[in-house]
Formats: C-alpha cells, structure tokens, sequence
C-alpha cells in the first residue's frame, strides 16, 4: 500500500513537471534575481540614509533595524513554510516577495517609515524558505544540490552589478531615480511571481490537506528548537547552522558600512568589491559546489565551506589595509557553498510533502540569526566604540580612531570563533544518516494524509516521530 502511494505521489510531481504546471527551476532563479537586484541597487543610498536618519550610534541603530526584522522571520518561517506545503508555494511566493520589496519607494518618501517597514516586513522575509521548497518539489534527489547552488549563486549575480549600477545613477542623476528604478524592478518581480510563474506543488498534494487546520504546534516557531535533541543528526544540523550563520548575518548586515567608514572604500570601490565577491561566489555555487558534491560528499562540502568561512571571518577581524580585504574576499566567496551543501542535507532527509517544513526549519534559524546576528554585531561595534560620528573629519579629532587598534573588526574575530565552534560541530554529522530513513520517511507520508483526513488532534508520538521529528508537518 505504501509503496502504491509512494508512486502515485511521484506521478503527481511529475505532474508537475510535465505540461500541466510547467513549473522550472528557471522560475525561481528569476524571482530570486529580481528580488535581491533591486535591494542591491540600494546599497550606497541605503548608507546615506542610515547615516542621516541614525547620525548617532549608526551601527547599533542598523544591528537593531535588521535584527528585529530577523527575529519576526523566526517567528513567521515555521507557519509560512507549513501552509505552503498545504496551500501551495505560488500564493506565499507572492506574499514573501511583495512585503519584502515593500518598503523599498519608502526610503525617499518617509526614511523613517522606510526603517520601520524594514523591521516589520521580516514577518514576510522567508523568501529563500518558499523558493528552495518549489525548487524541492520539481528536482530529484540527486538534482537537487545542484538547483540550489543554482539559486544561491543567483543572489550572488544579483549583486554583481546592481551595487555598481545603483552607484553610477545615485552619483550622476541622485537618489531619487535609483530608488524609482529599484522600486520598478520590485513590481516586475512582483508581477511576474503573479503572471508567470506556475504552481509547484501537486493538486493532489493540496488537495487533500485543503481545509486542515494549522495547529500551534505546527505555528510554533519554538517547537523545532524545543525537539532537536530528539535526533543527534538534526541536532548537529541546528547546531550547526545556527553558529555559522548568526556571524554571517551580522557581516551582511554591517560590512558594506564597516568598508566605506572604517577601511575607508569609495562607493565605487564598494561596487567594485561586491561585483567581484558574487562573480567569484557563482563559479563557487555552480561549478565547484556540483563537483564537491560528487567527489567528497555533501557533509565535506559542508565542512570545506566552514573552514573558508573561517579563515575569511579572521582576516576580515585582523585585516586593516584595503588589499587584506581584498583577499578575504575571495576567500568568502569559496565559504559561499555552506548552505546550499545544508540545504540540500535537510532536503534530502525530507519527503516531498515535507520540503516546505524542512526548508521552514532552516529558514527558522536563520531567520533567529538574522536577529541575534546583526544586533550583535552592532553592540560589538558600540563597546569598541567603532561609531559613523568618529568617522567623519571634524575640527582637531582624527579621523579614524580604530586605526591603531591590534581588531579593527572586533565583531569579525567574534565570528570566527563562533565558526570554529560550527565546524567542530558539524564533523560529528552522520554521512549517510538519510539512508537509514528512507523507509520511515515513506512510512510517515502514508499515515499523515490518513491522519489529516481522520482527525484535527495531534498526531500522537512514536518511534517513527523520534527519528525525525523536525520533518513532519506536526513539528512546525
């Protein structure tokens, strides 16, 4: 009987794949390029206006901004991730992107509201969690790595050029017109989310979950964090995610101001930085990330990119000229193949009416890091007194106050550590952990539709949930 129900759900995806949903993995891989093009074209007038909306305590002002929207995406992932598997991804596809590109025209008319519509949109900023769970549901297995090196080297050649570009218009014809091109860009991704892009998820799949309540359970966005000592593997996966991942969340969130105000680049020289850093980063998440991925496997990929991250967040921590940011660049574009790698070890250990739930987890996470990371960073800035104010020529005071210091990047050396930590964690991840349950995944897919059509009470416990109790809709 299972394995009946196991075929029939696979005839479905390919469905899906086939001439009804036409569904393609090019459809997110634009979605995802518009998306992160028209925030990259922000990039010197976001600086300009944080500086003059938050001239004092700048850094701590744009640490408490991002991580506040990061934590409402923690909040918000679970439940997101867990509707779509049922209502499907288009519909939350459209939601994610229109709030976040919503507060982009803001940043001329109101730079407050515009800060404000920032931290508030992180309810709806889970992109990447809908996109990687539609990739999900069109590629195999063993395609799948692949699709997401794909979409992550996406966002990466989304900020190849929109940084430059956004700064030759902001310099020759002002703000105004870069924020208008931006917002453009944002509507069209918008419309062709509406217009084009086609439904992932099987009807069948939606269908018989159509109308079944989302408990709290599922809602909850602390009940992963609550049953990962369920599973050493999950675990280890959390742990693992979480430490490398909050010191990338705060550099995200401070280093293209940390290099105009501390290291002194021009916004050209910033373009140029990124163009060069997302180039490097797509050769990394397509070319390299598929090789490693046959020759060393999916958990060596993991801890390769851990050990770049690591050595990047170091010289990044130590570095005081501009050409040692120059190579620590390079370097992080190598440590770029970590999540895709971690990505596709969740997606692998899910069921295809799970994606959305697994990709919710790690989405979750990141989405904790995301508020934890850049406050952090910012209060790290703040103790070492590391201010946009000092930075600025003023009669009779030096202009860089750090520039004696043995840490110019404090927050940088405070990464690495954590990195460290991360790597250790993840050399005790198990190599073929999703093998071992493969069954219980396909046992677990036939008693679910069961349980939705029989009852609204929650799923009772077994030895099935024990193994992997992050992966079932119950557990977000």
């Amino acid at each position: 009987m299972n394995r009946e129900k196991t075929a029939t759900e696979a005839n479905d995806i390919m469905l899906v794949r086939g001439s009804h949903g036409r569904a393609k993995v090019s459809h997110a891989v634009v979605v995802i390029f518009l998306e992160f093009f028209a925030w990259g074209l922000l990039t010197t007038p976001m600086l300009t206006v944080l500086h003059e909306t938050f001239p004092q305590h700048t850094f701590l002002m744009n640490g408490l901004v991002h991580g506040v929207k990061g934590f409402l995406s923690f909040l918000s992932a679970p439940l997101i991730g867990a509707l779509s598997d049922i209502w499907g991804r288009k519909s939350f596809l459209l939601m994610t992107v229109f709030f976040t590109c919503a507060p982009i025209p803001f940043m001329r008319i109101s730079p407050w509201w515009y800060f404000a519509l920032i931290s508030v949109s992180g309810i709806f900023a889970v992109t990447f969690s809908v996109i990687f769970a539609y990739v999900a549901d069109i590629t195999e297995e063993h395609e799948r790595s692949t699709a997401y090196g794909l979409v992550s080297a996406t966002f990466a050649a989304s900020l190849v050029t929109s940084p430059a570009i956004g700064a030759y218009l902001s310099a020759q014809y002002g703000d105004s017109l870069v924020v208008l091109v931006a917002t453009v860009i944002a509507v069209a991704d918008i419309a062709f989310v509406f217009f084009v892009v086609p439904e992932s998820l099987p009807d069948k799949m939606r269908l018989t979950s159509w109308g079944f309540p989302i408990s709290w359970e599922q809602a909850d966005p602390f009940s992963s964090l609550r049953r990962v000592g369920k599973d050493t593997t999950v675990l280890l996966i959390c742990v693992t995610v979480f430490l490398s991942y909050l010191p990338e969340a705060g550099q995200y969130s401070s280093f293209f101001l940390y290099l105009r105000q501390v290291i002194e680049f021009s916004p050209a020289t910033i373009a140029a930085f990124i163009a060069m850093v997302g180039i490097l980063s797509i050769v990394a998440q397509t070319l390299f990330l598929s090789v490693l991925m046959r020759t060393i496997g999916n958990k060596n990929t993991v801890l390769l990119g851990l050990g770049f991250q690591l050595f990047q967040l170091a010289w990044y921590g130590f570095g005081s000229e501009p050409w040692m940011m120059w190579a620590a660049g390079t370097v992080a574009a190598m440590s770029s193949i970590t999540f895709p790698a971690v990505s596709a070890l969740v997606s692998h250990s899910a069921s295809p009416d799970q994606q959305g739930v697994a990709q919710g987890m790690i989405t979750g996470i990141r989405g904790l890091c995301n508020g934890l990371g850049p406050a952090l960073y910012g209060f790290i800035f703040f103790l070492f007194n590391v201010e946009l104010n000092d930075m600025q020529p003023v009669a009779g005071k030096p202009t860089r106050t750090i520039e004696k210091s043995m840490i110019p990047g404090p927050p940088f050396l405070f990464g690495a550590f954590a990195v460290l930590f991360a790597l250790l964690v993840a050399i005790f991840i198990p190599d073929h952990h999703r093998m071992a349950d493969n069954k219980t995944c396909s046992t677990r897919k036939s008693s679910t539709s069961t349980a939705h059509a029989q009852s609204t009470s929650p799923l009772p416990t077994s030895d099935a949930e024990d193994i992997e109790p992050l992966l079932q809709d119950s557990s977000m």
